[in-house]
């Protein structure tokens, strides 16, 4: 349908659409069959916005050592940038869906994409670190909004048939962000330090504005919809989640025992979420649908969202950490993040275009498998492992990376439409959270495990070097002998032979510390893997049970089904 019917008071708009035009509910725009060059238009549009409302925060990850000594911090205000990133982002949507069903997606798109080029723009302002604190806490509320807003975009691109792979494809879009942000961060370093890349993406977000302004979304419907008790929930619910990424944010920072505070924030993380849930439980429109949320499919989908999350951590934590240790800089990775993107590329192109609504727990299953093998493959690394000995086992976590993420949001969006249009704030918010809380817990699990471990290596290497092994008397003198030719005093000669060779210790310890992570991690897929797989094939075993059972004793079969 034109444009020039969208003016249109929504009553008199409605009527001019096909039944596969209107909207699935309210707060979501109109999908009419648009032509193609506007679909074209639609499509280039949502990746742009989907793309640059997560790139901020993958540079922030990609490059935190480098902006810690831009701003003068410890790396355990480092460590806050992060997190306060995702404690505004996780569960934003539990007000955002409301607010785009009471006052329209124009409004909704005009505040936050404004709200995002104030932002960026604040950015080239920013001197210290209170107000990068500030901005990155105001970058992850708009974020949430960006990513809603690409996928509307890219929905508008596809024709009916095909909607759910524009769903998809958005939703993958985010993902992205992170080898992208490694492969041009460099170079915008390079051109002005942080500056440089904080006018590229002020650049971006104008982009996306005038974009927006010049391509309006169709008309959407509007209902009063907000709640006082929904203010509430929400005040109990957003720190009771932010309490929860600090803990798992900064505590293997400050090491989960050494730091008294980490406890009263898990207490008070329990306290605020158990009430805010207690509310939700006995509301007769709840924002969070309790008892939908704990059925037994969705609590095996959120389990299966959360493990894939924790497992990813081997590529985003771990084989980058294990790259730094063996003395990579991020020049040297470029090669390895093209691979990467171009693995993502494929997996989100697969998960698209193979949906198939019948069968979506093989593709997590699949996912689950692939992350496994590329985790173990990894666990054989040495200390001459470099980027090409990964690409293939990268380019297997990548792909997985984005080829589970669709399945898994059409598992819930199914449960939604067949269980009532209701509960799609509450799958949405779990699903947020889940997404955030899980990657949080994945790099926690595998930075904690990866220190405890390069502990007891570093203690069984050093007790087998004795002053008596002629080994290691040989290697001392070896690496001693780099500086003969200026250290004449051999006490001195001695000592930087031993801070060297301690050095090449430490960094055994590391690379054996991180074998043992990707080898837990592959572990974990494994049996994930295994427990999906099962789930997927119980209904088919079920079948075959019950076709013998009947092949056996077709007359009680009729008299059941006469019954019936």
């Amino acid at each position: 349908m034109a444009p020039n019917t969208w003016h249109l008071p929504w009553e008199q708009y409605v009527e001019t659409l096909k039944p596969h035009e209107r909207p699935m509910m309210p707060g979501s725009p109109a999908t009419p069959d648009h032509p193609w060059p506007r679909r074209l238009q639609y499509a280039l549009t949502g990746v742009l916005v989907a793309i640059t409302g997560s790139l901020g925060n993958a540079a922030i990850l990609a490059n935190l050592s480098n902006l810690q000594g831009s701003l003068g911090i410890t790396p355990f205000e480092a460590a806050w940038l992060p997190v306060v990133f995702v404690m505004t982002n996780a569960c934003l949507n539990l007000i955002l869906i409301k607010f785009r069903q009471q006052y329209g997606l124009r409004l909704f798109t005009q505040i936050f994409l404004a709200v995002f080029v104030l932002v960026c723009a604040a950015h080239l302002l920013v001197d210290n670190y209170e107000s990068t604190l500030v901005v990155r806490a105001f970058a992850g509320m708009v974020a949430t909004g960006l990513s809603s807003l690409g996928f509307l975009y890219l929905i508008q691109a596809f024709p009916a048939a095909h909607r759910l792979k524009g769903l998809i494809i958005g939703i993958g879009l985010a993902s992205f962000a992170t080898p992208l942000a490694r492969l041009i961060m460099p170079t915008l370093l390079q051109l002005d330090d942080w500056r440089g890349f904080y006018t590229f993406e002020l650049g971006m977000a104008v982009l996306c504005w005038v974009g927006t302004l010049i391509l309006k979304l169709p008309p959407s419907e509007r209902l009063k919809v907000f709640e006082p008790t929904d203010f509430l929930t929400f005040a109990l619910f957003a720190p009771g989640v932010a309490c929860l990424t600090v803990v798992l944010g900064l505590g293997r920072v400050v090491w989960w025992t050494q730091a008294p505070w980490l406890g009263w924030c898990l207490i008070g993380a329990i306290v605020l979420l158990t009430a805010a849930l207690a509310i939700e439980h006995n509301r007769k429109n709840p924002l969070i649908n309790t008892r939908w949320l704990t059925g037994a499919d969705m609590l095996r989908l959120f389990g299966a969202i959360l493990l894939i999350r924790v497992v990813l951590s081997e590529q985003t934590s771990g084989a980058v950490g294990f790259l730094t240790v063996v003395g990579l800089g991020p020049d040297q990775l470029h090669g390895l993040f093209v691979v990467i993107l171009l693995a993502m590329i494929a997996g989100t192109a697969v998960s698209a275009f193979t949906l198939n609504m019948e069968k979506l727990n093989k593709p997590i299953a699949i996912a689950l498998g692939l992350i496994a093998i590329g985790a173990f493959i990894d666990s054989h690394s040495t200390v001459l492992t470099r980027p090409a000995q990964l690409y293939f086992s990268q380019a297997l976590i990548a792909f997985a990376s984005a080829m589970f993420i669709g399945p898994a949001l059409m598992i819930g969006i199914s449960r939604v439409i067949q269980q009532g249009k209701q509960n799609l704030i509450s799958f949405i918010v779990m699903f947020s959270v889940l997404q955030n809380v899980g990657g949080l817990a994945g790099s926690a699990l595998t930075g904690s495990l990866q220190i405890v471990r390069e502990k007891f290596h570093s203690n069984q290497l050093a007790a087998d070097i004795t002053a008596s092994d002629p080994l290691a008397t040989q290697r001392l003198a070896q690496l001693s002998g780099a500086y003969a030719h200026t250290l004449t005093d051999p006490a001195l000669l001695k000592a930087e032979g031993v801070a060297l060779l301690s050095r090449q210790v430490t960094q055994q310890a590391n690379v054996l510390a991180y074998n043992d992570v990707f080898l837990v991690i592959a572990v974990i897929a494994a049996l994930g893997c295994a427990w999906v797989t099962v789930i997927h094939l119980r209904p088919r075993w079920k079948a075959r049970a019950e076709a013998r059972r009947t092949a056996r004793n077709p007359d009680a079969a009729t008299v059941s089904a006469a019954v019936d």
